[in-house]
């Protein structure tokens, strides 16, 4: 299997990645922040609670606000645990299994954290934006606007207006059926953005040129041509946190599928000639004279 289908099918898995392992924490003293029947709520179980949470936590909330949310679902959920115990619900199958599946859970978020931080330098990233930098292919970016119609007539009409001379943005604000581009504005593009009739008809123009009527799968459009350049880029400093996320996300896959190629897994719902054997032993290695 290639490592991009591995790297797939382990997205998912990264994704239960908790922030609050990737970040660490700072060692200094808990501070606690509540009481519930003499059980205590700390700043780090708030800590805990808000990485786990996270987009649970209403939007509007934040900061303190924020705290204060979570430290009330915490004391919530510790009257409902205590009432949990209370009628030995710990002490069932059920929660036997779960919990033995959250703790695997977090023994690998734990792992995976732990992998993030070692991974995650400023040389790693540098390194790997620089690689990324270095291979990108020279492109063209494109500044146009467009007048998209269900029709070649109306298309044909759109033309005529512009070429004499009504302002091109006025017409596309009046004819074009594209919701997404106000007056017409599609901002800078690489041709492999766009469907090929569009994106061709585009890099025959000059600045200033305006395209005769093409059409692609969404109608008809009228193309202008405002400007176009060599495509830069990005500084590290816009692209860090994506480059940062990358060298994290393959750092975790890479030790994934190490570990699959050293485990014998055997699946109920596969053919056994199709499961994976344990790796073959290493030869001994003979006694050196």
């Amino acid at each position: 299997m290639s490592h991009a289908r591995n790297y797939a099918r382990f997205s998912a898995c990264v994704a239960l990645v908790a922030a609050s392992f990737a970040i660490g924490g700072t060692g200094a003293q808990a501070k606690t922040l509540a009481k519930v029947n003499g059980v205590e709520i700390t700043d780090e179980d708030v800590k805990i609670a808000l990485d786990d949470l996270g987009p649970g936590i209403p939007r509007q909330l934040e900061g303190k606000a924020r705290e204060s949310y979570v430290l009330d679902f915490l004391i919530d959920e510790q009257l409902v645990v205590q009432k949990a115990q209370a009628d030995k619900l710990s002490e069932s199958p059920e929660f036997v299994k779960k919990l033995a599946y959250l703790r695997d859970k977090a023994l690998m978020e734990t792992l995976l954290g732990d992998v993030a931080r070692k991974a995650a330098t400023e040389a790693s990233i540098k390194a790997t934006y620089d690689e990324a930098a270095k291979n990108q292919k020279p492109e063209t970016e494109y500044h146009a606007h467009h007048i998209l119609v269900p029709t070649e007539e109306e298309a044909k009409a759109a033309l005529k207006r512009v070429k004499g001379g009504e302002d091109f943005a006025k017409v596309a604000t009046e004819l074009s059926k594209d919701p997404g581009a106000k007056g017409g504005d599609l901002g800078w593009f690489t041709t492999d953005r766009m469907v090929p009739e569009f994106g061709e008809a585009a890099a025959k123009l000059q600045p200033g040129q305006i395209s005769d009527p093409v059409k692609t799968q969404f109608g008809w459009h009228v193309i202008k041509l405002d400007e176009k350049r060599p495509k830069v880029f990005p500084p590290l400093d816009q692209v860090k946190d994506q480059v940062a996320r990358y060298v994290v996300q393959k750092a975790q896959s890479e030790l994934v599928m190490q570990l699959r190629e050293g485990a014998k897994i055997e699946r109920a719902d596969q053919p056994a000639e199709t499961q994976q054997p344990a790796p073959a032993p290493k030869p001994a290695e003979g006694k050196k004279k």
